[in-house]
């Protein structure tokens, strides 16, 4: 999951329960503001049905006080005026019926749901009725009952609860968006380091990150960038390393062929001549001696072919004397002439390849050599074309290729641990250069790219 999504789950989360506590508190604060109505209600009734005993006593001139039990009609509109709204005040003098007057309802809003009417209830339960016994001249002249009717109480503790949630629900709205906004500015850095990583992964390396606001961010990038100047210097050194590896295997190479030429060779014509000596000179009467010279003669001979193909392998001068494109062109012919199977072997080439400089060329041929042997030996190819192009571009590069239809799994061959091909990417490393092994329409498709203006491509 996104760190940006994940933090916004959290905030989400963080602001669902503060509305969550907020709704709760709503709540609660209702139910008691309409309990402190019921009883300010019933305190507020009770003077008023004391003041009216008082003025209608005043009335008859304090006349027969026992007899002023009843009082006058109390539920009149002055009464209702001091209930508060949704709240209902019950009173009726001894021997009459009680009598309910209740305060207006629908000035409360509207209807509140059901879910909320029975959650409501479920949580907070029913509302406690207030009992005031009014006592007038040392007479009780019965109970004040005030309470708070339930309709009216739902329909209050909705309509504030509502405005309240909707304007916080506005207000989370607003905070996930501008959070959102600002989270997303503040991570913008990440998608760079990830951008400099995957750089650091595709061989492009060095520093490659700027300053940024955050500290902690300018800590990672910092280390990005030490990362990679080490990456670049460790790589540096491990070209400069293999470049030198390679001239010193083409030294050991032109000083093995030249043994192998001098000693070895002249012990093969000598061998020959010897052979031929024991051949003439043997009697009539012991032709197995001549037979057997025969025998090392060929045998002689079969190791001579040997030598010469082994010297062709060995030998670099011919690209130092005769260039680049002549020593491929006999490599090729070579190969043609070598061919048990009937495998064609072609060569396509463009651009000056004479500017190239020497190592590059040397590492050129021996890739084009190795992958023709490996087509020879591993694979049933009949036609294996070779293509190398000098490409004066802006980014002066060397594209060589080597198809064949012998089929093949470029997968495979790409994860084979074989020293073919281990030694073809360590010897385009040395040069800058890079190594991809890709499937054919019959075969498989190796690609090399020199790039001429690096550092290994000057060797």
């Amino acid at each position: 999951m996104r760190l940006l999504t994940l933090l916004l789950l959290r905030l989400m989360a963080a602001v669902l329960l503060c509305l969550t506590l907020t709704i709760v508190g709503l709540v609660w604060d209702a139910h008691r503001s309409i309990e402190a109505d019921v009883s300010a209600t019933a305190t507020r009734v009770d003077q008023r049905l004391r003041a009216l005993y008082w003025q209608h006593l005043m009335w008859r001139n304090g006349i027969s006080r026992g007899s002023l039990i009843p009082l006058p009609d109390w539920d009149t509109v002055e009464t209702q005026s001091i209930i508060s709204p949704g709240v209902c005040v019950t009173f009726g003098l001894p021997g009459t019926t009680p009598h309910k007057l209740c305060s207006q309802v629908e000035a409360l809003g509207p209807p509140a749901p059901h879910w909320f009417a029975a959650a409501y209830l479920t949580v907070m339960g029913d509302f406690s009725p207030v009992v005031r016994q009014l006592s007038l001249h040392d007479e009780r002249a019965g109970p004040i009952l005030t309470a708070a009717d339930t309709e009216a109480a739902l329909r209050r503790a909705w309509s504030e609860i509502s405005t309240v949630v909707n304007v916080a629900v506005m207000l989370a709205a607003g905070i996930a968006v501008l959070a959102a906004i600002m989270i997303g500015h503040a991570l913008m850095p990440a998608r760079a380091i990830v951008g400099a990583l995957q750089d650091l992964e595709e061989g492009h390396l060095g520093p490659h990150l700027g300053k940024f606001n955050s500290t902690e961010f300018n800590h990672i990038a910092n280390a990005v960038n030490r990362l990679g100047t080490t990456l670049k210097q460790t790589n540096s050194e491990r070209i400069a390393l293999t470049a030198r590896l390679f001239q010193v295997q083409e030294e050991e190479r032109r000083a093995l062929a030249r043994d192998l030429h001098d000693e070895f060779g002249q012990a093969l014509t000598a061998t020959t001549a010897l052979a031929a000596i024991i051949e003439t000179r043997a009697i009539p009467e012991r032709p197995d001696i001549a037979h057997d010279a025969r025998a090392i003669a060929k045998t002689q001979e079969y190791l001579m072919k040997i030598l010469r193909t082994t010297l062709v392998r060995l030998r670099s001068q011919s690209i130092e004397e005769l260039g680049l494109e002549a020593s491929l062109r006999q490599l090729i012919t070579d190969f043609n002439a070598q061919s048990k199977s009937g495998t064609i072997f072609r060569l396509h080439m463009g651009g000056h390849l004479a500017e190239l400089q020497k190592q590059v060329a040397v590492d050129l041929y021996r890739v084009v050599q190795e992958c023709l042997t490996n087509a020879s030996k591993h694979g049933r190819p009949t036609e294996v074309t070779v293509r190398l192009e000098h490409r004066n571009s802006s980014e002066p590069h060397v594209t060589l290729s080597i198809e064949d239809d012998g089929g093949g799994d470029s997968g495979h061959v790409s994860t084979a641990l074989g020293q073919g091909i281990l030694g073809m990417r360590e010897r385009l490393a040395g040069i800058g250069g890079s190594l991809s092994i890709a499937n054919a329409r019959k075969g498989l498709l190796i690609t090399a790219r020199v790039p001429l203006s690096s550092e290994g491509a000057h060797v």
